[in-house]
C-alpha cells in the first residue's frame, strides 16, 4: 500500500496539472472568463485533493479486503475513475449552479462535461502515475519488517 508521502504527491501532482489543463479548456468551451473557470477550478481542485486522498485510502483498503491485492485491471480502473468523479458531482452541483447563477440542469450539463474530462484524466493520470511510482510489493514490505502503509 501506499504511504502518506506517496499518497500527498499522487494528490497535489493530480490537481495541479489538472487545474492547468482545465481552466483554459473550460473557459473555452463554456464561453465563462478563465477567471471564473479558474476560481471554480481552485475552489474544486481543494475539495478534490482531500477526497482524492480519502478516497484512494478506501479503495486500497476495500480492494486489499476483497482481492488480496492492489493491482487494478483496466476494468478496477474505469470503475475507481466513475466513483470518484460521481463522489465529486454530488458535492459540486449546487455551488456551480450558484457561483454561474445558472439553473441546476445547465449546472448538470456542465458538471457532466467536467466530470467526462476528469474521468479521462484521472485513468491517464493514475495509470502513469503506477508506471513512475509503482507500489511496493507487499512481499518486500513485509520481509524488510517495515510496517504496511
Amino acid at each position: 500500500m501506499r504511504n502518506t508521502r506517496d499518497r500527498i504527491r499522487h494528490a497535489v501532482g493530480f490537481e495541479v496539472i489538472g487545474l492547468l489543463a482545465f481552466a483554459p479548456l473550460a473557459s473555452w468551451v463554456f464561453g465563462y472568463e478563465l477567471h471564473q473557470m479558474g476560481l471554480i477550478g481552485a475552489v474544486a481542485s481543494l475539495i478534490a485533493a482531500g477526497w482524492n486522498y480519502l478516497y484512494n485510502v478506501l479503495f486500497d483498503k476495500a480492494m486489499l479486503r476483497f482481492t488480496g491485492q492492489l493491482r487494478k485491471s483496466v476494468f478496477v480502473r474505469v470503475l475507481h475513475a466513475v466513483l470518484f468523479e460521481l463522489g465529486l458531482l454530488i458535492v459540486f452541483l449546487p455551488s456551480v449552479a450558484w457561483y454561474l447563477d445558472i439553473s441546476l440542469l445547465d449546472a448538470l450539463i456542465m458538471d457532466i462535461a467536467v466530470a467526462g474530462f476528469y474521468m479521462v484524466y484521472a485513468l491517464v493520470y493514475n495509470w502513469l502515475y503506477d508506471i513512475v511510482f509503482p507500489v511496493p510489493s507487499l512481499k518486500a514490505k513485509t520481509e524488510g519488517g517495515a510496517a504496511l502503509g
